[in-house]
């Protein structure tokens, strides 16, 4: 409850409009430095030893004695063992894995490493934990959900600890500081225990921002399901999204990795961390620079997907070609959208099953397809959909496949200012193909009625 009441916090920090920012590149000016701290690769590498240990210590003390009594015998077993596929919770393996690999990216990120460079000390830090961070064999799941999930979700984490750091009416400096450690553990870290060292703000060079937070309830207006599983009916929920270096703005460019990217969290009573999505452009270019209708970024995207509808759960980790667009109809009329199709390691099941573990690896075609139309300053509506294919194929384990959908469709009626009135339909369906079960088809949805806060930028 108090995590969740810190990123709601957080959340509501971020949707303050921007009035000016700390540094600022004018249209045609050269772009700034990549980052405004001076590289340590030895910062990183010291730091990710150490939060391995003290997790290992941990899990000690408090979880299992036996996984974490590590030693040199068993260190030496895993050097020479063949990687496997764990049998840890879908909660372990899909969230709080790819949330340590995101540690791991901000003590790199936060010591002045660029993306690329981040990335490598964070697959490291990964292939540490599975070598000397417990005595179980290495995974092969784990080092892909953390090293390169712990990536995409670590970046975006970052960028947003960044933004917050370099907004002074963002608030008192005491209160962005707590906020960014917050959003990034790991860059906060990094700017108490050095001192000035790594106090230096990565600079954002001024992206087009969408930020909402929202607040309120919804209700379950049909659910298909086994007769073992139980369901919250009615859930308190809230949601926060980001929208960082939408197209249409002068003067940005797409030189980093995330200078675009989408992030979206939601949390509800009924499945506490209820889904996670990070995606970002890793490579690409702008297309229609300098039109006034239509303008827009494609390239290479990498993407972290978590979403547990309570009585199932699918997350995968993926490469995805696709675009990001903006086109302005009329004056007032704007439609944005998103299209991508890639490749990951997913991960797909039901919840409390017959079996003893519940889900199953596999790689995992996906589509998403998201559109936001702005037919006046007062409405938005916004369409979302992902579909996930978690195959037979990269996995050991014989239990079929997984077609797993999931769509959000939110309309919006400002009030007041940036204050408004929305009500939102998310639909979940997984149609399942096990050989000792046969076909299974689950699905659940849900309406609800929120509070909407919307804050970022003005739209160009």
């Amino acid at each position: 409850m108090v995590a969740r009441c810190l990123i709601v916090g957080w959340a509501l920090l971020l949707s303050i409009p921007r009035t000016g920012l700390a540094q600022q590149t004018p249209p045609g000016a050269p772009a700034p430095v990549d980052a405004a701290v001076r590289k340590n690769y030895f910062v990183p590498f010291f730091d990710i030893a150490a939060f391995d240990f003290l997790l290992n210590r941990y899990g000690h003390a408090f979880v299992d004695r036996t996984t974490y009594d590590v030693d040199i015998a068993s260190i030496k077993r895993n050097l020479h063992s063949p990687w496997v596929l764990d049998n840890d919770p879908f909660s372990i393996n899909q969230f709080m894995h790819p949330y340590q690999g995101s540690m791991y990216h901000g003590f790199a990120r936060s010591a002045g490493l660029n993306y690329w460079e981040s990335l490598g000390y964070t697959f490291t830090g990964s292939i540490l934990w599975e070598i000397a961070g417990e005595t179980t064999l290495p995974s092969r799941n784990d080092q892909i959900t953390t090293g390169i999930g712990g990536s995409f979700l670590g970046e975006a984490l970052f960028r947003l600890a960044g933004l917050v750091l370099e907004q002074s009416n963002y608030g008192p400096r005491f209160l962005r500081e707590l906020s960014a450690a917050v959003i990034s553990p790991s860059t906060g870290f990094n700017r108490l225990a050095y001192g000035g060292r790594f106090r230096g703000v990565f600079p954002s060079r001024d992206p087009a921002l969408f930020t909402r937070v929202q607040f309120g309830m919804m209700g379950t207006s049909s659910v298909r399901k086994s007769l073992t599983q139980s369901v919250t009916r009615n859930e308190a929920v809230a949601d926060f999204s980001v929208d960082y270096g939408m197209p249409g703005k002068s003067g940005y460019a797409y030189r980093r990795p995330f200078d675009y990217f989408n992030f979206q969290f939601t949390s509800s009573t009924g499945s506490r961390f209820e889904s996670i999505f990070s995606r970002g452009l890793l490579a690409g270019r702008a297309y229609g620079e300098g039109a006034n209708d239509s303008s827009g970024v494609w390239g290479l995207y990498g993407t972290y997907d978590y979403v547990a509808p309570q009585i199932f759960r699918v997350s995968s980790t993926a490469l995805a070609l696709g675009t990001t667009a903006q086109r302005r109809i009329s004056e007032s009329r704007v439609v944005q959208s998103t299209l991508l199709a890639g490749v990951g390691w997913g991960a797909g099941g039901t919840i409390r099953g017959a079996a003893d573990r519940d889900y199953h690896y596999g790689l995992t075609p996906q589509l998403l397809a998201a559109v936001r139309f702005i037919p006046s300053d007062k409405t938005a509506f916004d369409l979302t959909f992902r579909d996930y294919y978690v195959s037979r194929i990269a996995s050991k384990q014989l239990r079929g496949s997984e077609n797993i959908a999931h769509a959000e469709a939110l309309f919006s009626v400002r009030v007041r200012s940036r204050h408004a009135a929305s009500v939102k339909y998310a639909w979940s369906r997984r149609a399942a193909t096990e050989p000792d079960l046969g076909d299974i088809v689950q699905s659940r949805g849900t309406v609800g009625l929120f509070y909407t806060y919307l804050g970022g930028t003005p739209a160009p």
